[in-house]
């Protein structure tokens, strides 16, 4: 495994593995199983796997969130080792966004303008959007690999790469979890055990509105009720729970197709989101 802090020595590492296949993930370091699983599945598809470590500060609304973010590349480093990586992007703010850099990458629209987008504001989505945008041209990968727990950036992503005409193929990996069931992000670690505990009501409250659209019961409002009921119990800080669309992100009339429920919320001072996706009928 080979390490490169720019572009152009990207570049050069990969220069001969343009014959094979090339898998890519971005991180922004702090790697965890959920990491390794879209590693996995990397490496299983690819001739040559690349991961990137750039904890981008154009996708932070929040100041104290960007400076508590861990920074682990040691650790990094060494599970990218263990899971066959053969190439690691990890360059600086400067390689990224040199003097002078004048250029956003902005998706409008429901799918980067609801949820996320709105709580977080227009500057999260565009952050995404551009650095993004400035990785996969920098590796031009074959494939490129995130997981489900993100479908909103998904939903922006597959926006992007259509749009664009980027010839690449976004390979979606189901949400990594905990055996108690939380979805794994590097936010967990700053979760106390109490917290923990009540934060265990955001996959539940998904389970209870699945089970409730495997039931028969096709009413957004109705199904956003049994999940308001399992989370106000665990006293959850909700920012949002909606229930839509899994392409364009605005809101179903009726759960008669696939849909997508999406939570975010508090629990102390460590913001979580999660999601499931309903298949009415399906298996």
């Amino acid at each position: 495994m080979i390490v490169v802090r720019t572009v152009a020595d990207l570049r050069t590492a990969l220069r001969e593995s343009r014959a094979g296949r090339i898998g890519f993930v971005a991180t922004m370091g702090a790697l965890h199983e959920g990491h390794a699983s879209l590693l996995r599945a990397a490496r299983a598809d690819s001739d040559t796997v690349v991961m990137s470590i750039f904890v981008n500060p154009t996708q932070f609304d929040e100041q104290a969130d960007l400076a508590a973010y861990p920074r682990t590349e040691e650790a990094d480093l060494a599970l990218a080792a263990a899971e066959g990586v053969d190439v690691v992007f990890a360059p600086s703010a400067g390689e990224m966004y040199p003097a002078g850099f004048a250029t956003t990458v902005s998706v409008t629209g429901p799918v980067a303008e609801t949820l996320e987008g709105a709580q977080r504001g227009r500057a999260h989505f565009d952050g995404v959007a551009t650095v993004v945008t400035k990785l996969l041209l920098a590796v031009l990968p074959d494939a490129a690999y995130f997981g489900a727990k993100d479908a909103q950036q998904v939903g922006v992503l597959r926006r992007l790469v259509a749009d664009l005409n980027i010839p690449v193929q976004l390979v979606v990996c189901p949400t990594s979890r905990d055996d108690d069931g939380l979805a794994r992000s590097s936010r967990n670690a700053r979760l106390g055990a109490d917290e923990r505990a009540r934060a265990l009501a955001i996959p539940r409250a998904l389970q209870e509105v699945a089970d409730a659209s495997a039931s028969g019961i096709r009413d957004p409002e109705v199904l956003r009720g049994r999940a308001l009921d399992v989370l106000a119990e665990a006293l959850i800080e909700l920012e949002y729970i909606a229930i839509v669309d899994p392409v364009s992100f605005e809101p179903v009339a009726a759960v008669d197709g696939q849909a997508l429920v999406a939570i975010a919320a508090r629990v102390g001072r460590t913001r979580l989101i999660d999601n499931t996706l309903l298949t009415p009928g399906g298996p």
